[in-house]
């Protein structure tokens, strides 16, 4: 298990430039099984969940040539026999996007076999939404519970109304794959519309699928009996951008994050900006000038400065690790309301042992006294939960006084490419540790 030493306390300045969107990545790369055809995506991370589906694809007998960023797919012979190995279903188990392989699968093959997905440690996140769409386009689903799978299976999926019990991401793109190629219209309300699903569904229109409604909760899909070859390109990853402002916020000397993608980034800048944080806009960077002090809003009528998550155009819960940590050296308190997942909270432990003044209401809330930068956090020795969570503490860690050891980094790979290196560029100062 691999570790980061930080020593904290020194100065970001420069430019960086954010990976291409991870979960976006994960979405329309199994989005490719739709086709015998060439599909050519760009901009694709470096980074260990990307890499880690785009070998199970392989697994499966999908031709993948790599050429710097870009990854061309051809799915024209699947071995579908290798979907019943416990191979198979042991790598699905540490992979959370390889559920999205089932809708392509069952609309282009009439059969789809999973495990239960692995991913985050951070609650429940149940598959419910993905099945029960399946279920009102026909597939039927058995578990077979001494190897944690299910097995789908349908030989025509046909189009259905169908209104989503929850506007889940990934099961809003399960469901819009499988239904492309599905007899008939499907119409799907409350469907998630996060900037990635909207790619998505771009790719697939260029692919030859005919989708209405994109960009809103409303989707309209007409399937067709065959999708043909298309290239496509990421957009860069909202995460990470919101991932550098708070970087930029605790210790930055001026930072330039290039390419953002502005129009995608929705409420993020402002979720900041509520922290008292400057983010100036210039053309399509984004722009954080160095804060001695930064000063929490409150609400017009005086009442403590409330972030909660929600889905899109809300905030996305991905950010509430990094925003708790910047709110620990801002002047004022904040409540933050994590409402999607009942254990992505408890990683504020860490930050108490590194001198945070925060109050763990309950798993879902969280009370941060600002420190206005009159007391630094401090060094510690603590390990990464999960992704989100990990690059928090990478960013308490740089703000801190004195030197951090951060186990358990295998999380943090799998979303940031490359991550300390990058950071090393702009003053920081991260060493990884076998």
């Amino acid at each position: 298990m691999a570790s980061f030493k930080i020593e904290g306390g020194h100065l970001l300045s420069g430019e960086i430039r954010p990976q291409g969107a991870k979960n976006e990545a994960l979405q329309v790369i199994c989005a490719t099984l739709l086709t015998s055809e060439a599909v050519t995506i760009h901009n694709i991370p470096n980074i260990r969940d990307v890499n880690n589906l785009i070998q199970l694809l392989k697994d499966i007998g999908v031709k993948v040539q790599k050429d710097g960023n870009s990854y061309t797919f051809q799915a024209d012979t699947l071995n579908m026999d290798f979907l019943e190995s416990d191979e198979f279903v042991q790598k699905c188990a540490q992979l959370r996007g390889s559920v999205m392989m089932i809708g392509p699968l069952l609309a282009r093959m009439g059969k789809a076999v999973i495990a239960k997905p692995g991913g985050d440690k951070i609650g429940r996140r149940r598959l419910d939404t993905h099945f029960l769409g399946f279920q009102k386009l026909g597939a039927k689903f058995r578990q077979i519970k001494n190897r944690d799978v299910y097995e789908l299976f349908a030989k025509r999926l046909k189009g259905a109304y169908m209104l989503l019990d929850e506007a889940s991401v990934t099961g809003t793109a399960n469901i819009i794959m499988a239904a492309t190629m599905a007899e008939g219209t499907t119409t799907i309300y409350n469907a998630a519309c996060e900037p990635y699903i909207q790619q998505l569904c771009h790719m697939l229109s260029k692919m030859g699928a005919k989708i209405s409604g994109i960009g809103s909760n409303l989707l309209t899909i007409e399937g067709v009996k065959t999708l043909q070859g298309a290239d496509h390109t990421l957009l860069p990853d909202m995460i990470e951008v919101g991932s550098f402002i708070g970087m930029a916020a605790m210790c930055g000397n001026g930072v330039r994050i290039k390419d953002c993608s502005l129009k995608n980034l929705g409420i993020i800048p402002d979720a900041f900006r509520r922290l008292g944080v400057k983010v100036e806009e210039e053309g399509d960077d984004l722009y954080i000038p160095h804060q001695k002090h930064y000063v929490v809003d409150s609400f017009i009528d005086g009442t403590i400065m409330t972030l909660a998550d929600a889905p899109w155009p809300g905030l996305t819960p991905d950010l509430l690790s990094v925003l708790i940590v910047v709110a620990t050296q801002g002047r004022g308190s904040v409540l933050f309301h994590q409402k999607m997942f009942e254990s992505r909270l408890f990683f504020v432990d860490r930050l108490i042992d590194m001198g945070a003044q925060i109050i763990l209401c309950d798993p879902h809330r969280a009370v941060v006294v600002g420190h206005d930068r009159q007391r630094q956090l401090r060094g510690s020795r603590m390990s990464s939960p999960d992704i989100r969570a990990g690059i928090a503490l990478l960013i308490a860690a740089m703000s801190a006084n004195g030197t951090s050891l951060i186990s358990n980094i295998e999380q943090i790979d799998r979303g940031y490419e490359d991550i300390e290196h990058r950071l090393n560029a702009l003053g920081a100062h991260i060493e990884r540790l076998p």
